[in-house]
């Protein structure tokens, strides 16, 4: 460990903290309807959008309306890319004449970026067109970005309104996220890539003549439009195999930093904006202390862990001064990979510029542990506000029992209907996780998969079936998906998507109905320290006891053999 690593993470720290109140008053703005900046630039074209589809932007819908519009939305989007991706081999911009998509990786993949997931079980590069990689993925980088701050603008006017039957209109805050964020933000990012080296072309390749006098084909593409939407829409699918730690997506520690800024931008802009809808901004700066401190515990571990070498190393006469530099790129470094492999999986990212397989084991169990804990912290565009909110509304459950008075969050009285609808999303999670592994590692189809025996393998499924139920998309790259893993992946993915999307919609519309209670001195209050750890707490409770018992088959077992100088 060094000064400089620790100075980079609490640089970055602080930047986050001075970029979450100005986005969060732009983003309330935006999906408020009320006066921005661009509004006037591009509000003719929103309004010109609503002419065309038919849509009504004064019509509200009520949440199963909602939601229903979000399950259709995604149906046409899983058809769209699905057909697109097998058509692959007979549509145009496919120089490198690359075939269709084999069915069981097109449905994969069409599941993968319809939720945010962006898990590749695929070779971006090889495996994909231009066309393929413009029309249907960065287009679902954008809309699925774009529907998961929808949901959650959706949810805080849940906790806002007052005896109300409506919480928006799904149409509505879909485009105007789309238009007057995502799009103007990746305009900026874009040109800021291609200055820093990041090809932005329809050309495939370009031939080089190595040292040696050989030729080398190097893949090009339309790579920094895309790596901006992939950023600011916490997507994670690269467009290199090797995601961000390809030279042509992640340059130089310039770019490693603003792409580490940008996927936790609009995660923290949403917690200031929550306090906003709800006219107390002390609210939003408490949601954003206890995951700061979740994310500050994580990063910290992560980058001790890494900053030293594996003891087994000793023994082959290795110097570990370095720390563990195994599968991290020489321009970033330990602190710059520790800490893009928090960021990333604090939020339903996936991008890596480091592989996370080759961390040590208490290294790997992190970001295992951030996505096991639902990736609350901060957490994807709009899926991390909602998924933290749920967690929110089970502390104060706690502290109505421990008291003895009925539950309030926010003036709100919290019944038996939302606790359900929040166990459903929050269990969830573990059974898919937990479940899906326990196949794949007696299955011979799993086990066919595996680069690695033992604690280590166990693993590799765990980590790919948490990734998937999180909506992350990392992975332990050692894994090789076939048929069996890309099929039940991608119903992981769709079961960590909407067995939580629609539970927290039912939320929003009970809470929504309900009056507001004004406070007494007996009213536990939720923008204070004691609210701060009493969720951060309920969170580490819920999610690190219900996959301890996962852990130690996995990581803990390879740490312990490591200390103890036996391979795994």
């Amino acid at each position: 460990m060094t000064l400089s690593g620790w100075i980079t993470i609490a640089v970055f720290f602080l930047c986050v903290v001075a970029i979450t109140r100005p986005l969060g008053g732009f983003l309330k703005r935006v999906l408020e309807g009320e006066r921005h900046g661009l509004a006037r630039l591009l509000g003719p074209l929103e309004r010109g959008t609503y002419r065309l589809a038919g849509i009504d932007p004064n019509r509200e819908q009520s949440w199963s309306h909602y939601a229903l519009a979000v399950i259709l939305f995604k149906i046409f989007c899983f058809i769209a890319v699905y057909v697109l991706l097998r058509l692959q081999g007979v549509l145009p911009f496919n120089p490198s004449g690359l075939g269709a998509v084999a069915p069981d990786l097109a449905y994969n993949t069409a599941v993968s970026f319809l939720t945010n997931t962006n898990w590749q079980s695929y070779g971006g590069e090889t495996t994909l067109s231009p066309l393929s990689q413009m029309l249907a993925l960065t287009v679902q980088n954008f809309v699925s970005a774009a529907a998961g701050i929808a949901i959650a603008a959706a949810v805080m006017r849940g906790f806002v309104r007052r005896s109300a039957s409506t919480i928006g209109n799904f149409w509505v805050d879909l485009l105007r996220v789309t238009l007057y964020v995502l799009l103007p933000g990746c305009v900026v990012l874009t040109l800021f890539f291609v200055l820093e080296g990041v090809p932005q072309t329809l050309a495939t390749a370009a031939s080089a003549l190595t040292l040696e006098g050989g030729h080398q084909s190097i893949a090009l593409g339309p790579v920094a439009s895309q790596e901006a939407i992939k950023m600011l829409g916490t997507n994670g699918g690269g467009y290199f195999n090797v995601n961000s730690a390809h030279p042509f997506e992640n340059p130089n520690a310039l770019t490693n930093f603003v792409q580490m800024l940008c996927i936790f931008a609009l995660g923290a802009g949403l917690t200031n904006m929550f306090g906003r809808m709800i006219g107390q901004e002390k609210q939003g700066w408490a949601i954003f202390s206890a995951m700061a401190a979740l994310f500050l515990i994580g990063a910290g571990v992560l980058y001790w862990s890494e900053a030293h070498a594996n003891p087994l190393f000793a023994s082959l006469g290795l110097d570990g001064t370095l720390g563990n530099m195994e599968g991290k790129e020489t321009r970033f470094g330990i602190a710059a990979s520790a800490l893009f492999a928090t960021v990333t999986t604090d939020a339903s990212c996936g991008a890596v510029n480091a592989m996370h397989e080759s961390f040590l084991p208490l290294g790997g169990m992190v970001p295992l542990i951030n996505m096991m804990l639902g990736e609350v912290i901060f957490g994807g565009v709009g899926s991390g506000l909602y998924g933290f909110l749920l967690f929110a509304l089970i502390a104060v459950f706690m502290a109505g029992l421990m008291v003895g008075r009925t539950p309030e969050y926010l003036g709100k009285k919290i019944e038996a209907r939302e606790i359900k609808m929040t166990m459903l999303a929050v269990l969830c999670l573990p059974l898919v996780m937990l479940g899906f592994t326990a196949l794949a590692v007696v299955l011979p189809a799993g086990l066919s998969a595996l680069s690695a025996s033992g604690p280590h393998g166990f693993s590799e499924a765990l980590y790919a079936y948490t990734s998937a139920a999180a909506n992350n998309g990392s992975a332990f790259a050692g894994l090789t998906a076939n048929s069996f893993w890309n099929v039940t992946l991608g119903i992981g993915m769709m079961i960590g998507r909407f067995f939580v999307i629609i539970p927290a919609l039912a939320i929003a519309g009970s809470m929504a109905a309900k009056k507001t209670a004004a406070p007494t001195p007996g009213t536990f209050p939720t923008d204070n320290g004691l609210f701060i750890a009493l969720v951060a707490g309920v969170i580490v409770i819920v999610g690190g006891l219900t996959f301890l018992p996962a852990l130690a088959l996995g990581p803990i077992v390879e740490h312990l053999a490591m200390l103890h100088g036996t391979t795994y």
